[in-house]
C-alpha cells in the first residue's frame, strides 16, 4: 500500500469525525481535465469503487487518496508554434511582436493544444492515525507531499499539520552507523548507501548491492563525504532507504509480515492496510528512537 514514507505531527487542536472529514472531501472530490484544462487535482474512493467514500476506516486508521491528472505540453512544441507565429506576423505586418505579445501568442497556442494532449494521472495515499496524531504521506517528494498537505488543510477545516523533526539528524545519525559499523537496537544496515561530498566539488559516492562494513565506505565517511541515503532493515520485517530529510523511500513488506494473512478478494483492501499501517506503526516510533527522539516544537 505505501511506497514512501513522509511523517506529519497533526497539531492538538484539531478532530473531526469521519463524517465530517467526508463533507469536507466531497466539497473537492476529483473531476477530470476539461479540454482546456492542465491540471486537475482533487480526492478519490481509497477503495477504488465508484461513489464510495473519501474516508475509510480500518482499525482506527484512517485513508484518502488525492488524485493528480496533468495534461503535458512539450515546451519545444509550444515554442516552435510561437516562433513560427511571430515569423508569420513579422512577414505580413513588417512588425515583430514584443515580449508580452509573445507571451500571449503561447498561451493561445497552449489554449488550442491542450485538448490534443494526452493526460497523465497519478495518486497519492494518505493515512492519518487520530490516535497518535500522525499523518503520513505516499509521496516520492516534498514537493508532492505539500500539494497534498495544501489540499488536506483546504478540505479539512482547523486542521494543521507540521513536518516531523528529530533531535539527531538522518546524516548525522547515518554517519555513526556506518562508522562505527554498529547500526540502532532492532535495525539492520543493508546494501544502498549514497555518500555525497560536503564541499564545493559535490563528489557523490553511490553503493548498490554492495556490503557497506568496510573500511571503504567507513574512510570515505570519516573524510567527509555525507550520507544522503541509506538502506535498512527493520526487525526482519520492513526495508526502506532513509533519506537525510527523513523520508522513507522504497518501502517493502517482507514475506514474514503476510505469514498467516487472508488473501481474500472481498478484503484485499482491508488486510493490506491493517498490515501496512500496524507494521508502520511500531517502525516509525522505533525509528524516532533511534534519532534521538522528536524535536518538539515550541
Amino acid at each position: 500500500m505505501f511506497k514512501n514514507v513522509i511523517m506529519y505531527r497533526v497539531g492538538p487542536g484539531w478532530s473531526a469525525s469521519v463524517a465530517q472529514m467526508e463533507e469536507g472531501l466531497d466539497a473537492a472530490r476529483f473531476v477530470p481535465c476539461g479540454a482546456s484544462q492542465e491540471k486537475s487535482i482533487g480526492w478519490v474512493e481509497p477503495r477504488g469503487e465508484a461513489h464510495g467514500p473519501l474516508v475509510e476506516a480500518v482499525g482506527g486508521q484512517l485513508i484518502l487518496k488525492l488524485m493528480i491528472e496533468t495534461r503535458a505540453l512539450p515546451s519545444s512544441v509550444v515554442n516552435r508554434k510561437a516562433e513560427e507565429r511571430v515569423a508569420h506576423i513579422e512577414a505580413t505586418t513588417g512588425r515583430k511582436p514584443g515580449k508580452k505579445e509573445t507571451r500571449e501568442i503561447k498561451d493561445d497556442i497552449k489554449l488550442e493544444l491542450l485538448p490534443m494532449a494526452f493526460s497523465k494521472e497519478s495518486s497519492v495515499s494518505v493515512w492519518l492515525d487520530p490516535q497518535a496524531r500522525l499523518l503520513v504521506i505516499d509521496a516520492g517528494s516534498q514537493a508532492r507531499a505539500d500539494e497534498v498537505v495544501t489540499m488536506l488543510v483546504k478540505s479539512l477545516p482547523g486542521l494543521a499539520v507540521a513536518l516531523i523533526d528529530t533531535k539527531v539528524s538522518p546524516t548525522a545519525a547515518m554517519s555513526e552507523w556506518l562508522i562505527t559499523q554498529e547500526p540502532p537496537a532492532g535495525f539492520t544496515v543493508d546494501r544502498e548507501c549514497e555518500l555525497k561530498a560536503a564541499d564545493e566539488s559535490k563528489a557523490v559516492v553511490r553503493y548498490t548491492r554492495h556490503p557497506l562494513d568496510t573500511e571503504e565506505v567507513k574512510q570515505y565517511v570519516e573524510s567527509g563525504k555525507l550520507p544522503t541515503r541509506l538502506a535498512l532493515t527493520w526487525d526482519s520485517r520492513v526495508s526502506f532507504v532513509l533519506t537525510e530529510g527523513l523520508q522513507l523511500k522504497k518501502l517493502a513488506f517482507l514475506d514474514v509480515v503476510f505469514e498467516g494473512a487472508s488473501t481474500g478478494k472481498d478484503d484485499g483492501f482491508d488486510a493490506d492496510t491493517a498490515i501496512a499501517t500496524g507494521e508502520l506503526r511500531k517502525l516509525l516510533p522505533d525509528l524516532l528512537e533511534a534519532l534521538g527522539g522528536e524535536m518538539v516544537k515550541p
